[in-house]
C-alpha cells in the first residue's frame, strides 16, 4: 500500500486536536503543523504519538507547502490534510484507503458537513463544501498568491469522494463573527493585490448581490433561521471587505 500521511494544521486548538487525531490515526503517520500553540495542543498531540513540526505562520498557502515538503521527508506518496474541528467518518477512511491503493487520479474532492451552532447546513455554500484533501505529495503544492482559502495546484485532473468529513466549525454566532473578520483582512489584501478598487456603488452592489448568491441561488433558505442569519452576515462582511480595501488603498497614498 502507499504510505499516507494525515496533515494537521494547528494553532490553540486544544478543545479539538484529540478528537481530530483519534479519527485519522489509520494513517502510517500523523502530523502536526503547529505555530506554536501554547494551550496544550502540542503536548495532546505528542501523548497520542503525532509527529510534531513547527514554524511561524506566514499564511495559509505557506503553511500547508511546508506540510507537503515535511510529508515528503517522511517517505509519504499521498497526504490527507484535515483541520482540527474536522473529523473523518469510518466510511470516509475505508473509501479512502480504497482509492489510494487504486491509485487512479492525483488528488481527490471530499464533501464536508458543516455544522452551525449545533445545525447542520443543508445550502448557502455550505453543503457539499468539496475541498480538495487527498492528493499525492509529489503532483500537488499550493498558489502562493491566495493567502487564504488557499488554492490547490495539482498536476492532473481530480475525483470526487461520496463520503463526508463532518466539519465542527462554528460553535457559536460570536465564534463565526470573530473568525470571519479575521478572514476579511486577507480578503482585501488579496483584491489590492489584483489591482481592485471599489466603485461608489460597489459598496451596495457587491453586498446584495453575495446576499442573493447565498440565500437564493446557493439555497441557504434551506437553513431556516441559521440560513438567514449566516447569509446576512456574508453580505455584511462583503461590505466591511470593500471599506477595509479603501484603507488599505489609502494607507499607502495611492
Amino acid at each position: 500500500m502507499p504510505k499516507i500521511i494525515a496533515t494537521i494544521l494547528t494553532k490553540n486548538v486544544a478543545q479539538h486536536i484529540g478528537d481530530c487525531i483519534k479519527s485519522v490515526q489509520w494513517a502510517d503517520v500523523v502530523t502536526l503543523e503547529d505555530t506554536f500553540s501554547d494551550d496544550g495542543t502540542v503536548e495532546i498531540a505528542r501523548e497520542l504519538g503525532t509527529e510534531i513540526f513547527q514554524s511561524d505562520f506566514v499564511n495559509f498557502a505557506v503553511a500547508r507547502n511546508t506540510a507537503l515538503e515535511n510529508a515528503k521527508a517522511l517517505g509519504g506518496d499521498w497526504i490527507f490534510f484535515i483541520d482540527a474541528d474536522e473529523r473523518v467518518t469510518p466510511a470516509l477512511k475505508d473509501e479512502i484507503l480504497q482509492i489510494i491503493a487504486q491509485d487512479e487520479k492525483p488528488g481527490w474532492w471530499v464533501p464536508r458537513y458543516n455544522v452551525m451552532w449545533g445545525h447542520v447546513m443543508k445550502g448557502g455554500g455550505w453543503y457539499p463544501d468539496h475541498q480538495l484533501r487527498l492528493m499525492k505529495i509529489d503532483k500537488a503544492s499550493y498558489d502562493p498568491e491566495r493567502e487564504v482559502h488557499e488554492t490547490v495546484m495539482l498536476d492532473g485532473e481530480a475525483g470526487y469522494l461520496r463520503e463526508h468529513l463532518v466539519h465542527y466549525n462554528y460553535d457559536s454566532l460570536a465564534q463565526f463573527k470573530e473568525k470571519q473578520s479575521r478572514y476579511i483582512d486577507f480578503e482585501a489584501k488579496i483584491l489590492k493585490d489584483k489591482g481592485i478598487r471599489a466603485k461608489p456603488w460597489t459598496y451596495l452592489t457587491m453586498p446584495i448581490r453575495e446576499f442573493r448568491r447565498r440565500y437564493v441561488t446557493m439555497g441557504g433558505y434551506k437553513d431556516g433561521q441559521v440560513g438567514l442569519q449566516i447569509c446576512m452576515l456574508m453580505s455584511w462582511y462583503m461590505f466591511i471587505t470593500y471599506v477595509r480595501l479603501r484603507r488599505l488603498y489609502g494607507a499607502v497614498g495611492e
